[in-house]
């Protein structure tokens, strides 16, 4: 499968001063196999190592991180010699040995011509104890779940991606039910790559769901096996209430929803390992649209996501009917799973940083308000046809965004102060909103 994220790793490739490379991203999004593609296409050679239970690199970085030394025991260990320039050194599961994240200082500072690109959990890298992590001398690189571009590709659809990338909703209008009926696809599959290349081969909705089951078991099972003991039922208790949490009107994070009585002081820790971790994403509410968002966050009140719109639809037990019942399924549970959905893409958008806002007294509510770096623009969810946008029209009179949008169902058009943008298309929102940047 063909992964976007693989032009990001070529512009580091590219990148004069580059730094040794960590991708970050929820277990089973396709770290591993990332790398490795990217080492057959872009390079000579590859030298893969994986720290899961290899004692062999364990006691190689358990001694002194010479890196004159450790190349010297990468060498042996491949079997034959790394030339900088077309060796590309993986190291896999890093938070296994705390010591091979340590070394990418040294790799950073005293050999930089070395091409090093790492992956490993989260539940690791961001928790593991005593562990000297390398501030400034690393990079990052973020891996999602496939995106529904991504997604149509895999179902070799490319001509599809095209007509949006090109602006062509004129035609894309004609061709407007397929688009619908993939992104209803992408709503049941989602994009855990091993759902997404099982279904592209077989178009077995089954056997989507019997792998996604074995993915959220798997999850489980790392709560237990990386989390505190003590704090396990907790991050449990509050990854299961999130499906309930979604399907609410006011889609705002209550701590009451968990259990009764349940206090943000209790859930802190669960809930930033699982942020951590990758599996959900934290929108934080803003109190005005002024730049920087993120100066006006409302750390208290924020809405909570998971990776993947694919297993939230699994955690929910979405009937596979519902996938021939008209648009039914993007009214599903109040929207929430077309809110996942939205919130999944714009993820995928390197320039977007999203929140989200509401008045002081909590009657008018901005399901989106993406930071875009020169303009904040609020991005209003429907998951109906009804496309009355009382609370969008009445932000836009008082803050007079450049522009809002609003993403549902009905074909693309563009008023005065509206961009309606199709759902299959919301993608495409950075390219459609971006302002010119301003000369000082």
């Amino acid at each position: 499968m063909y992964r976007t994220a693989i032009e990001g790793l070529r512009e580091w490739k590219a990148r004069a001063g580059r730094k040794p490379l960590i991708i970050r991203g929820a277990r089973q999004v396709g770290k591993t196999w990332l790398m490795k593609e990217f080492g057959a296409v872009a390079y000579a050679h590859t030298v893969y190592v994986s720290f899961d239970n290899n004692q062999r690199m364990r006691e190689l970085f358990s001694a002194d991180l010479d890196v004159t030394r450790l190349i010297t025991g990468l060498e042996l260990y491949a079997g034959h010699r790394i030339d900088p320039e077309n060796t590309l050194i993986i190291f896999d599961e890093v938070q296994d040995v705390p010591q091979a994240l340590t070394s990418l200082k040294y790799f950073n500072e005293d050999a930089p011509q070395y091409q090093i690109i790492c992956a490993g959990s989260l539940l690791g890298v961001a928790l593991h104890p005593g562990t000297s992590f390398p501030v400034g001398k690393v990079e990052f690189l973020d891996l999602s779940p496939l995106s529904f571009a991504e997604f149509m590709r895999a179902m070799g659809k490319e001509s599809f991606i095209e007509l949006l990338d090109k602006g062509d909703f004129a035609m894309a209008t004609t061709f407007k039910q397929e688009f619908i009926d993939l992104l209803k696809h992408y709503y049941y599959v989602g994009g855990m790559p091993e759902v997404v290349l099982n279904f592209a081969a077989n178009r077995d909705f089954t056997e989507a769901r019997a792998i996604q089951q074995r993915i959220l078991a798997a999850y489980e099972q790392d709560f237990s096996k990386h989390a505190p003991t003590e704090v396990v039922p907790r991050i449990r208790m509050l990854w299961n209430s999130i499906p309930a949490q979604l399907a609410k009107e006011n889609k705002k994070f209550i701590y009451g929803l968990i259990k009764d009585g349940a206090r943000a002081k209790e859930y802190e820790y669960a809930l930033m390992w699982l942020i951590d971790c990758g599996l959900v994403h934290r929108v934080h509410r803003v109190t005005a649209p002024n730049l920087p968002l993120k100066a006006y966050e409302d750390l208290k009140a924020f809405k909570l996501f998971l990776v993947d719109v694919g297993l939230l639809s699994c955690m929910t037990r979405l009937r596979q009917d519902v996938l021939l019942d008209g648009n039914e399924l993007f009214k599903e549970f109040k929207g929430a799973l077309t809110e996942q959905y939205v919130l999944q893409q714009l993820k995928t958008v390197r320039e977007i940083v999203p929140y989200y806002w509401t008045n002081d007294r909590n009657t008018a509510e901005i399901d989106f308000l993406l930071d875009l770096g020169n303009a904040a623009i609020p991005l209003e969810v429907k998951a109906e046809v009804n496309l009355q946008s009382k609370s969008l029209k009445a932000f836009a009179d008082r803050f007079h965004p450049p522009v809002s949008v609003r993403s549902s169902m009905p074909d693309y058009k563009r008023e005065d102060w509206l961009i309606n943008l199709p759902l299959y298309a919301v993608d495409q929102l950075y390219r459609h909103c971006a302002q010119p940047e301003t000369s000082p």
